[in-house]
C-alpha cells in the first residue's frame, strides 16, 4: 500500500511541483554557469609520501559506512533485458578498486626512479572536476556540485542511469542495483539503482573537520586547501623535485592535484587500469566541447525540474511512512 501512495503522490504532485517550478522560472541555468574556482577546495596528494597503508581506505569506509546501499532483493526483472545487474552488496570488503562500498582505493606501480625500481601508491577516487561533467549532463539532476568544488550523487534522486558514468573520463561512479528511487516509480525500466562515488566527506567539511581519509594517513600525504594555494603549493613541491603535476588541467581542470617525480605518462602505463581502476591519461576539457556544451544548456532545466519532481516524491514517501 506505501508504495500505491506514493506512486500516486508522485504523479500529482510532481505534475503540482512541476508546474510550480515552471511558474517560478526554468531551474538548472545556474549549472551553466561558470564555476567560481576561488572558492573551490582542493587537496594535494605527493605521491611520494604514500606507504600504501590503507589507513585512508579504512577511514573513507568507517567515516561513510552510512552512506552506502542497502539494496532490496529479489532485484526486478529489467526492460530491456540488456541493462545489466550490478551487485556489490555480498562484494562490501572488495578494496582494490572503486565499488558502490569503496569508495577509495590504492593504486600501485612499479616504476623506474633514478636506476631504481620502486612500487609508487597512489590513493585513487573522485577527481572532483572544477566544472565536472557528471553534474552538467545527469539529466535527473541527481549529480550536484557545491560552491566548494565538491561534487556528489544525491542517492535519494538518483535514478542509476550511469550517464555520469559515461561523461566522466575516468569511469569513477559506480552503480548498486537494487535501492533507490527507481524501486518506487520504475523498478523495470529506470536505471536499476543508484551510482555511488567519493563526496569528499562534504558533511564532515561542512561542519569544518577534515574529509576522514585526510585526518586518517599517518605520512600527511594530502593536504586540503583554496584550489589557487593548492596549485601554488603543487608548482612549488614539482621543481623542488623536478616532479610532474596531474589534475591542474586535466578535464579543464580538478580538485584533486597529483605531485609526482615520475611522468604521468609513465605512471598510466605501470597501474592496472579497468573497470573501476582509473587511468592517468591527459584529459581534455569534456566540457569546452561543443556537443556537450549543447547537452548541458538543454539538459540544466529539464534535469531542475526532475530534481524538484524527485525532492516531492521523496517528501511524499517519508509522509507516507510517518502515516
Amino acid at each position: 500500500m506505501e508504495k500505491q501512495i506514493s506512486r500516486r503522490a508522485f504523479l500529482k504532485g510532481g505534475m503540482a511541483a512541476a508546474a510550480g517550478v515552471a511558474a517560478a522560472g526554468m531551474p538548472g541555468s545556474e549549472a551553466l554557469a561558470e564555476p567560481d574556482e576561488r572558492k573551490q577546495l582542493a587537496t594535494l596528494i605527493d605521491i611520494s609520501k604514500c606507504i600504501g597503508c590503507e589507513g585512508c581506505v579504512e577511514a573513507c569506509s568507517e567515516a561513510n559506512a552510512g552512506k552506502y546501499p542497502d539494496p532490496q532483493k529479489p532485484f526486478p526483472k529489467m526492460y530491456p533485458g540488456r541493462v545489466p545487474v550490478e551487485d556489490w552488496s555480498e562484494k562490501q570488503d572488495v578494496n582494490d578498486r572503486l565499488t558502490p562500498y569503496n569508495w577509495l582505493y590504492i593504486q600501485r606501480a612499479d616504476v623506474e626512479i633514478n636506476g631504481e625500481e620502486k612500487e609508487l601508491t597512489i590513493p585513487r577516487r573522485c577527481m572532483h572536476c572544477v566544472n565536472p561533467p557528471c553534474v552538467k549532463l545527469c539529466p535527473w539532476g541527481a549529480a550536484q556540485q557545491q560552491e566548494n568544488g565538491i561534487s556528489r550523487i544525491d542517492s535519494d534522486l538518483c535514478l542509476g542511469g550511469s550517464k555520469c558514468k559515461k561523461v566522466c573520463p575516468w569511469d569513477i561512479p559506480q552503480r548498486q542495483t537494487g535501492t533507490g528511487l527507481y524501486l518506487d516509480i520504475l523498478p523495470s525500466m529506470a536505471g536499476n539503482g543508484v551510482m555511488y562515488k567519493c563526496d569528499r566527506c562534504y558533511d564532515r567539511v561542512a561542519d569544518g573537520e577534515l574529509p576522514a581519509c585526510i585526518e586518517a594517513c599517518p605520512e600527511d600525504v594530502q593536504i586540503i586547501g583554496p584550489r589557487e594555494d593548492i596549485i601554488k603549493k603543487a608548482h612549488a613541491l614539482a621543481k623542488e623535485i623536478n616532479g610532474y603535476i596531474y589534475g591542474e588541467a586535466e578535464n579543464g581542470g580538478t580538485n584533486t592535484i597529483y605531485v609526482s617525480a615520475v611522468p604521468f605518462e609513465d605512471l598510466n602505463q605501470a597501474v592496472e587500469q579497468g573497470n573501476g581502476k582509473p587511468h592517468l591519461k591527459a584529459v581534455e576539457d569534456t566540457m569546452a566541447q561543443a556537443n556537450n556544451l549543447a547537452a548541458a544548456m538543454i539538459i540544466a532545466p529539464l534535469a531542475g525540474i526532475a530534481a524538484a519532481v524527485g525532492k516531492f516524491f521523496k517528501g511524499s514517501k517519508t509522509v507516507s511512512k510517518g502515516a
